[in-house]
């Protein structure tokens, strides 16, 4: 039985987070016969419920043939924390020990960023187990800190970190990314253009398949007979949820177009304020719910919202979670997007319209409003398909398998 480790120190499970990326591949990879180890910190601000952590490292059993390996951190306050930033440093020094545990010996190791500092550890890990390498890049650092953060590319912790970058491109055996154009970017860091293979974010087909029904709380919340325009997720800066508002503003005289917008963040206060602000009543906040809750919310949906800022980021592509529920769900999408790669234009799925721009979001509202249920109905079954042949785990599990072949 052949072993892989998959080391992201953001990684959870359902019950401590949100599950993600790296549960859902290893849930496949063990499905199909082999032995996978996810690697994570067992505190982030990410975490709902982080483990109560007794030793240095913890092993929790999921599946015969998958283990969580929790590395115990310091807990921090926030994610500007100073301590955020030493837990990378020290999630680098601590995975290193792992090679004193008595975990089956790796065949491939991959190491997933945003930060890039992890990759020192888990690159000498691979370099004592003499196993193959991927490095896997979601969001490209230094670069995002630099057009986000407004840093210098003078300022000596950026230019360690683009050190880190370059010498992984360079030294890995394999590069992935969830963003489909970051190969653009890579080449032009020195990667060689062969390493590169996009495996985007997915979805479980299990999980969505065997949905839980919605609390009757949150059903009574949702109105009847309305055109609903619908959002689960974050409530967040990058999200766009402030254009949707600014949109649904100029959408009030339709009286029978609501916007139902579902889930918690830093930024939801600011938006319900501005809504109050507005005298808006077609705007329903909901809370957070489960995500095995998410089909069947989304099924009481007639459209589906996701947005973004007009970032020049985007030209290597976008990575969202939410996009392939929303594919599943078989609703329409309204897509508010400048970039490369746009999921629901290649999927014919929805409507897609230019970022932060309200209007043009309203006219893409109006123009799925005025289809008849039939062409509505065409557009969700574009998405569905797509998804199920380009999204789901259990294939893109395969694509991780190729380079064991490899």
């Amino acid at each position: 039985m052949k072993t892989i480790w998959l080391i992201n120190q953001y990684a959870s499970t359902p019950e401590t987070g949100m599950g993600g990326r790296h549960y859902y591949l290893a849930e496949e990879l063990a499905k199909k016969g082999y032995k996978v180890y996810v690697i994570a910190a067992a505190y982030t601000h990410l975490l709902r419920h982080p483990p109560i952590m007794s030793k240095d490292v913890e092993i929790e059993k999921i599946n015969d043939n998958f283990n969580f390996v929790w590395i115990k951190l310091p807990h921090y306050s926030e994610a500007h924390s100073k301590q955020r930033v030493f837990n990378w440093f020290n999630f680098a020094w601590k995975i290193k020990k792992l090679k004193n545990l008595s975990l089956y010996k790796p065949d491939l190791i991959l190491y997933s960023s945003p930060s890039p500092f992890g990759y020192m550890g888990a690159k000498s890990l691979a370099n004592s187990y003499n196993c193959p390498f991927v490095f896997e890049v979601r969001d490209i650092w230094p670069l995002t800190l630099l057009e986000l953060g407004g840093y210098s590319r003078k300022h000596p912790f950026i230019k360690f970190m683009q050190y880190i970058e370059d010498t992984a491109y360079k030294n890995s055996d394999f590069v992935v990314s969830n963003l489909a154009n970051a190969v653009e970017h890579m080449q032009n860091r020195g990667m060689e253009t062969s390493k590169f293979r996009w495996i985007p974010n997915g979805f479980s087909l299990s999980e969505v398949i065997s949905k839980d029904p919605l609390d009757e709380d949150v059903v009574v919340k949702i109105p009847k007979n309305k055109f609903i325009i619908g959002y689960t997720g974050t409530i967040g800066v990058a999200n766009a949820l402030d254009d949707l508002i600014n949109a649904a503003n100029l959408a009030k005289e339709y009286k029978d177009i609501h916007f139902i917008l579902v889930g918690n963040g830093k930024e939801k206060e600011e938006l319900v304020a501005k809504v109050v602000e507005l005298g808006l009543d077609n705007i329903t906040f909901i809370d957070g719910i489960p995500k095995k809750q998410i089909q069947s919310i989304l099924a009481l949906f007639d459209t589906c919202y996701i947005g973004w800022h007009n970032n020049p980021l985007y030209q290597f592509g976008i990575a969202p979670n939410k996009l392939p529920e929303y594919l599943y769900s078989g609703k329409p999408i309204i897509h508010a997007f400048s970039g490369y790669g746009d999921p629901v234009k290649i999927s014919k799925s929805g409507v897609t319209v230019h970022a932060e721009n309200p209007d043009a979001i309203f006219a893409g509202i109006l123009e799925l409003y005025h289809m008849t249920e039939d062409q509505r109905k065409i557009l969700g079954e574009n998405g569905k398909k797509f998804a199920i042949e380009k999204f789901d785990y259990s294939q893109l599990a395969n694509e991780i398998l190729s380079f064991l072949a490899k």
